[in-house]
């Protein structure tokens, strides 16, 4: 099931825990969204015209496009591509953004799924992640959201966030159960250099994440999440029965996707390539009929090893006859002593040729994939 992901880089505010790309430059908004849609025109034959099944606006903020943005981005999109009878169509937003109005305005413009960035509902960690919403607006958006009309929602949570104790996680996980999303996503907080967070405990000013005391909270998450009716589809994914991100798991199953905009990604089933991380290169660069991105060359090692770190992180597992058949691995053979030993510490699950990780293996996700990663061929 091919995919389009369209990059919004545009935020009012910073996050303190974010390194994805954006400007804070929003009167350039009219010019880039001019650029996206004719690079739109340009790709259209990358997927070789192939049906696409689930498109997805995110960023960046793409709650902060106003209407006739959306409209020219959605009618280019109807126009160069063939799109399925009934498409996921997703859009990242901010509470912040999100009223009466705005959420009429995408509901009508075919938008049938919002991804909202709640974080948390606990007031003084979000003015410390310098999130621009507050507990109450993350709350009232989402019931104005069902109001306009929106029957998947999927609501973000952030664990792992500085407390003497789990009282405020446990609070945020009864919250968000009591608002019973079709979908929740839960990552833990991570510090990336190139951030505030990163820069403060580069300088000594906060401690970085404990690992123990994540790994507690993953496991409040897991328990509560199974308790009442949420499937865990992908390690930081869960979903209400029918309602897993098909666009996301398209990634995670290696399916093809083409990513416009500003630092967005694309695959061919073969290909990786990036567009350039900066705004001004690439609306120079699309005025003058190019594309500015850099082929990702994937070895045949590389392919196995993205598969591995991708496939064992989600619910379906890593095939093994899939491995062996096209890409003569065999990772029972090539591993055994350590898969034997993951077996009886009852971190994974072999079954019916599908390695899966258990819930004890989910917190070792990472690790155990890049153990099992295979080496490139000098």
């Amino acid at each position: 099931m091919a995919g389009l992901y369209i990059h919004i880089p545009f935020c009012k505010k910073a996050c303190h825990y974010c390194d994805f790309h954006f400007t804070q430059s929003v009167e350039q908004m009219d010019e880039m969204v001019d650029a996206i849609c004719q690079e739109l025109e340009m790709q259209s034959e990358f997927l070789e015209r192939e049906t696409i099944h689930t498109v997805y606006f995110g960023g960046g903020t793409p709650s902060l496009l106003n209407e006739n943005q959306l409209r020219r981005l959605m009618r280019t999109i109807r126009f160069e591509y063939y799109l399925s009878s009934n498409p996921e169509i997703t859009l990242e937003a901010n509470p912040d953004d999100l009223n009466p109005e705005t959420l009429d305005l995408f509901f009508k413009n075919d938008i049938n799924r919002l991804s909202i960035g709640t974080q948390t509902f606990h007031d003084p960690h979000l003015k410390w992640m310098n999130r621009a919403h507050t507990a109450q607006e993350a709350t009232d958006c989402f019931f104005q959201a069902r109001q306009a009309g929106f029957e998947n929602i999927s609501l973000d949570l952030i664990y792992a966030l500085p407390s003497d104790s789990h009282e405020l996680w446990q609070a945020d996980l009864l919250k968000i159960i009591r608002m019973r999303p079709e979908h929740i996503s839960s990552y833990c907080l991570t510090i990336e250099p190139k951030t505030a967070f990163g820069n403060w405990v580069s300088k000594g000013k906060m401690t970085d994440v404990d690992e123990e005391y994540a790994a507690q909270q993953f496991e409040i998450l897991l328990e509560t999440m199974e308790k009442h009716g949420y499937e865990q589809y992908e390690i930081s994914n869960f979903s209400q029965p029918g309602y897993h991100s098909q666009h996301n798991s398209n990634y995670w199953k290696q399916e093809k996707y083409l990513g416009v905009g500003p630092a967005a990604h694309s695959f061919d089933g073969t290909h990786k390539r990036a567009n350039v991380s900066s705004n001004a290169k690439y609306m120079r660069s699309i005025k003058k009929d190019l594309v500015p991105y850099e082929i990702m060359e994937l070895t045949e090692e590389d392919r196995v090893n993205e598969y591995l770190l991708t496939s064992l992180r989600t619910k379906w597992g890593c095939d093994l006859e899939l491995l062996r058949s096209n890409y003569e691995v065999d990772l029972l053979q090539m591993h055994e002593v350590y898969l034997t030993k993951l077996l009886d510490q009852g971190m994974i699950l072999i079954e019916d040729d599908f390695i899966t990780l258990t819930n004890s293996g989910k917190l070792l996700a990472d690790k155990i994939a890049s153990d099992l990663f295979i080496p490139n061929q000098v």
